[in-house]
């Protein structure tokens, strides 16, 4: 069963950068499109970002277009989302997920999703 892992979240000031990393294990990471995803407090689950298996297709939510950038390293099991210019309304628990194998291009609903990470928290401050 694959498992994703989350990490690099944190507290930063608004207009500052994070870097976020999934790291899968348990599968072969390249047969699976992934996402990014978020949850603010007393909010529904949200799309940030997706990435088909190749890496050649990404998708944004339109609130992060030109900010964040979602990458793959598939050598290394491993998809990104570069955080720049950070605003207070992206403070979220932001979550990664992958697509079922076959899958080849990303998705943008929750429902194209079906294994995520347990998250990790993101807190930006004014």
């Amino acid at each position: 069963q694959v498992q994703l892992v989350e990490s690099g979240g944190g507290l930063v000031q608004a207009g500052g950068s994070l870097r976020l990393s999934c790291s899968a294990s348990g599968g072969t990471f390249s047969r699976y499109a992934m996402g990014w995803f978020r949850q603010a407090p007393g909010k529904e689950r949200e799309f940030v970002a997706g990435i088909s298996r190749s890496g050649g297709s990404t998708a944004y939510a339109d609130s992060v277009k030109g900010r964040f950038t979602i990458s793959r390293d598939n050598a290394k099991n491993t998809v990104y989302l570069q955080m720049n210019s950070l605003k207070p309304e992206d403070t979220a628990v932001h979550y990664c997920a992958r697509r079922p194998a076959g899958m080849i291009q990303e998705g943008t609903s929750e429902k194209d999703y079906i294994s995520w990470g347990q998250g990790t928290q993101v807190t930006v401050s004014s």
